[in-house]
């Protein structure tokens, strides 16, 4: 029967794109802790919508993990309610990625001050436990050092020795152009954003489309399901 095989068909393109959709899910967790690493790792964040960004980006993974393994059991099974719940759940997720498109876009500019705050409260406690360290690995990672300019370190004539191109212990102490990055922490990683929004934008689209087709696999099988055609 035409029908039947069409929804065979249908069934295993859905199977495999659930599979795909669950590695989008894990690189997602791996983005998220990457960039919980990379920047709130090194920083005492102190706004929650910074802080909470990467926290929320590895929840969204573990939500598409849980949601296709409804997608692969639902196909798989032919089951009508897991294939609807998929569904479902997959809007859902398609909804809230729209609305926080919306409030990144939104709130693009206070990124930067929130990031410039952090990093100078960071740096006026410098000397506390940990704080030396997390300035230290931010300034080695990025080539910068202070938060607008060398110069933020002054006084005294010194700045610490991860801000030198060549570290070595007490470096820091001989501060010249060629000794040491000029260039302040926020306008690097300002720039580093700014040239890799770019690519988050262009995967973002990408996931965004593939989880259309998604629903609309689903939805074709649920059609199919409920009309009881045998799609094995």
């Amino acid at each position: 029967m035409a029908v039947e095989g069409a929804m065979k068909c249908v069934k295993y393109l859905m199977f495999i794109f659930n599979f795909l959709f669950w590695i989008s899910g894990i690189a997602l967790i791996v983005v998220g802790i990457l960039v919980q690493t990379k920047v709130n790792g090194t920083l005492h964040i102190t706004s929650v919508a910074a802080s909470g960004a990467p926290i929320v980006i590895i929840i969204v993974g573990v939500v598409i993990n849980f949601v296709a393994f409804f997608g692969c059991c639902g196909a798989w099974k032919e089951n009508y309610c897991m294939v609807t719940t998929f569904a479902v759940l997959l809007i859902l997720i398609f909804l809230v990625e729209i609305a926080a498109a919306i409030a990144g876009y939104v709130f693009k500019d206070q990124i930067r001050g929130v990031f410039e705050r952090s990093f100078n409260e960071t740096m006026r406690n410098y000397n506390s436990s940990g704080n030396a360290a997390n300035i230290d690995n931010l300034q080695k990672q990025f080539h910068c050092c202070g938060s607008a300019h060398y110069t933020d370190w002054f006084p005294p004539r010194q700045v610490p020795d991860s801000c030198c191109k060549v570290p070595a212990t007490n470096c820091g102490r001989n501060v010249t152009a060629t000794n040491i990055y000029q260039e302040g922490c926020v306008n690097v990683i300002n720039t580093w954003l700014k040239n890799n929004i770019v690519i988050v934008a262009g995967v973002a689209l990408g996931i965004a489309l593939f989880q259309l087709l998604g629903i609309i696999f689903a939805c074709v099988l649920m059609k199919g399901i409920r009309s009881g055609y045998e799609v094995m």
